[in-house]
C-alpha cells in the first residue's frame, strides 16, 4: 500500500511517531556507514515503553538477512539524516545475540538480560510478575 507524503506526516505528532514509521528507517553508525534497517521494535506491554528494535541486515531481496535485537536505549535518532544511529562497532553487532522470529523467546527474562548485558545497557523493560 503506497501511502501520499501527508500521510505520513500526520504519523508523526511532535516527539511521537507511529511503530509502522519506524520499521525500514536506516540504520548507521556515527560515520555514517549503512548497519541495515529496522525491521520491527518490541513494547513492552507493562510500561509501554519500546524495549528493542530488531536491526535487519545483509542478504539479497529479503532472503538471508541476519538480525539482531539491539536495545532501543542504544539507538539515537538522528533528523538530519533520518536515520538511527548506534555507536557500536560493526563486529560487535554482526556477533551480537542474534534474533529468528520462530526460536526467539521474549518473555525469557535470560534472553533479554542476555542481549541487555552485550550491548552493556541497564534493562529497559519490564516482565510481569510470575504466576
Amino acid at each position: 500500500m503506497d501511502r501520499g507524503s501527508e500521510e505520513l506526516k500526520r504519523d508523526e505528532i511532535g516527539r511521537l511517531i507511529s511503530a509502522d514509521k519506524v520499521q525500514g528507517t536506516p540504520v548507521h553508525n556515527p560515520s555514517g556507514e549503512s548497519l541495515g534497517t529496522i525491521e520491527n521494535i518490541m513494547i513492552d506491554k507493562p510500561s509501554g515503553r519500546v524495549a528493542y528494535a530488531v536491526l535487519a541486515f545483509g542478504g539479497i531481496l529479503g532472503m538471508g538477512k541476519d538480525r539482531r535485537a539491539l536495545p532501543w536505549d542504544v539507538l539515537e535518532y538522528d533528523p538530519a539524516e533520518g536515520a538511527y544511529v548506534i555507536a557500536v562497532d560493526t563486529d560487535l553487532l554482526k556477533n551480537g545475540p542474534a534474533y529468528d522470529e520462530e526460536d526467539t523467546n521474549w518473555n525469557d527474562p535470560a534472553w533479554g538480560e542476555t542481549v541487555d548485558r552485550y550491548y552493556d545497557v541497564k534493562p529497559s523493560w519490564s516482565l510481569p510478575p510470575a504466576d
